[in-house]
């Protein structure tokens, strides 16, 4: 432990400090705890006591969520705890990038913005590309920042239609077993772009566009054969699509638009003899002109915190891939050789 020194932080506005402490000082309490210091409210300074590191850290962190604050910004506890991690790595410097720009706003007129570096490197990526891959694991946001940016577009109307799919594999559950039509059976595995699209639109809205075909939810088969022009086109869940499927998808792609392809690599239900289009997509594809692949982290799961925490103990925990050793090479004699 280095020399406990004191430093102090200075708000501009006091509701801006009120924002930072979060009901119960449960922001400042987190703080306090994951960075060993304390932390007192002197009028409009904090002073902040501990190590010298650790205080330095803890200043930082307070500074960010203050310029947060002062840009409205909400101060939660994935937030709070985001920042945390962004100046343990030494990157607060970041902070000014996030949350700038608003993507869409849903139908409860909440503005959905990007809540991590990555979340905005990801947004900026499918603004700039015509194909833009987003991998990571559950919780960073890849399908419901696509779709923002997907009615986004449609407001713009920048695009004609929204196309959103899903390959309908079964995660331990059978299709043939679920009752009712082909569309009741893969209408739960559509159900998350569903509610993403209800969410942004509403539901009357929603309902609206997709009797006017404007928007279609469908299974990646029906994709098939089909060229999509000025549309924004979403395949979600692509870790599940075999590598035939992911060309014939990517192959659909027509004059005026764009598509996202979003999928965690670390939960493919396929066969074992299969390969998953995902991953060969992304090793494919990597380097090609006007395609991006986006790698979102633990860092950027905006769930609940024990989200974030399951993610990371399971990585920690992944068997290492032993090196297979090469076939043996038998020789086999001819029934004539002695």
């Amino acid at each position: 432990m280095g020399k406990e020194i004191e430093r102090i932080v200075n708000a501009e506005r006091v509701e801006d400090l009120i924002a930072v402490f979060g009901s119960f000082d449960e922001n400042i309490k987190r703080i306090e705890e994951a960075l060993e210091v304390k932390v007192v409210n002197r009028g409009e300074e904090l002073r902040v006591t501990g190590d010298e590191e650790m205080a330095d850290k803890a200043v930082r962190t307070l500074e960010g969520l203050l310029s947060l604050a002062a840009r409205g910004e909400t101060i939660d506890e994935q937030r709070v705890r985001y920042l945390i991690t962004l100046v343990n790595e030494g990157n607060d410097h970041q902070v000014a990038q996030m949350a700038k720009d608003v993507v869409c706003i849903t139908a409860k007129g909440k503005p959905i913005k990007a809540k991590t570096v990555g979340q905005q490197n990801y947004m900026k990526a499918i603004q700039k590309n015509t194909v833009t891959i987003g991998v990571g694991p559950a919780g960073t946001g890849k399908t419901y920042l696509a779709v923002a940016a997907a009615v986004a577009a449609f407001r713009e109307k920048a695009v004609n239609r929204i196309i959103l799919t899903r390959p309908a594999v079964e995660a331990g559950e059978r299709l043939g077993f679920l009752p009712g039509d082909l569309q009741n059976k893969v209408d739960p595995y559509l159900r998350p772009l569903y509610d993403a699209l209800y969410d942004m639109l509403g539901a009357e809205t929603f309902q609206k566009y997709q009797e006017r075909g404007s928007i279609e939810v469908a299974p990646l088969a029906y994709m098939r054969g089909r060229t999509l022009d000025d549309s924004f086109i979403i395949l979600d869940e692509a870790q599940n699509t075999t590598r035939e499927q992911m060309k014939m998808f990517l192959t659909r792609l027509g004059f005026g638009s764009k598509i996202v392809i979003t999928g965690d690599v670390t939960q493919i239900d396929l066969p074992d003899d299969k390969v998953s289009g995902l991953k060969d997509a992304v090793r494919v594809l990597d380097g090609v002109k006007d395609i991006a692949i986006c790698r979102l982290t633990a860092a950027d799961v905006v769930r609940h915190a024990l989200v974030q925490a399951i993610i990371s103990a399971y990585e920690k925990s992944a068997p290492r891939p032993e090196l297979k050793k090469p076939p043996q090479k038998f020789k086999y004699k001819r029934k004539y050789e002695k």
